[in-house]
């Protein structure tokens, strides 16, 4: 009786074990299907041009379409828009430290510069400004891909501010290894039919041009 007593326990026992491991199993399974992939974040910090001033609609800005782009490629990155109307360099250089505490940033996209030119600030002043910024940025976050995207500004500054402004930014985007963007408004600057009344920031028609420029350079970084 002793002995069919302690075989019955035996089976008991062995029938509770393979419960509690079949338990820790599918708790394993389920706690790693309800743990995805986290976002990773890309920081688009620049002016007027980033933050799509003049729009009706936020999502007809150039980063919101960007988002559009890179969910349809069903890659895992979150676009954040830091454009401020009006920033200069020297606000830029000011402001970073503020974001890049906020939140982690795997990709920084640089888009300033333009007030710097329509004010006739020092090229030196805008080209220092601009490394600066990328310094604070690969300081906190030494991982993190950059992309610049270039600016131009109309001929009446005159042919060598013009020429020389113009150069700064592929000489930043080369001290920084950072893909460059050319002319973030190639193709939409000068177009009275692209662009507000100012004549300067483009139209919902324009910023869809805008935002096929910024990804053909993008989508390789990603």
């Amino acid at each position: 009786m002793n002995r069919l007593l302690y075989l019955l326990l035996m089976i008991l026992m062995a029938g509770c074990n393979n419960e509690n491991n079949s338990g820790n199993n599918n708790a394993a399974s389920n706690q790693k299907t309800a743990d995805p992939k986290e976002k990773k974040n890309i920081l688009f910090f620049g002016n007027s041009l980033t933050a799509g001033y003049g729009l009706e609609e936020s999502s007809e800005a150039f980063p919101a379409r960007i988002q559009e782009k890179i969910d349809s490629a069903g890659l895992n990155y979150r676009v954040i828009n830091a454009g401020l109307s009006g920033e200069t360099t020297a606000g830029g250089k000011n402001r970073i430290d503020w974001l890049l505490d906020k939140q982690k940033v795997d990709v920084f996209v640089l888009e300033l510069g333009a007030n710097d030119g329509l004010r006739g600030l020092p090229v030196t002043e805008t080209k220092r400004n601009l490394q600066v910024i990328f310094d604070k940025v690969k300081a906190k976050y030494p991982e993190a891909k950059l992309v610049l995207l270039g600016m131009e500004i109309p001929p009446n500054m005159g042919g060598k501010y013009v020429n020389d402004f113009r150069a700064i930014f592929r000489q930043v985007a080369d001290a920084n290894d950072a893909a460059f963007v050319p002319f973030l408004l190639e193709g939409v600057a000068g177009n009275a039919s692209l662009n507000i009344k100012d004549g300067i920031h483009p139209t919902g028609q324009g910023y869809a041009i805008v935002a096929n420029n910024v990804w053909r350079v993008l989508k390789d970084v990603l």
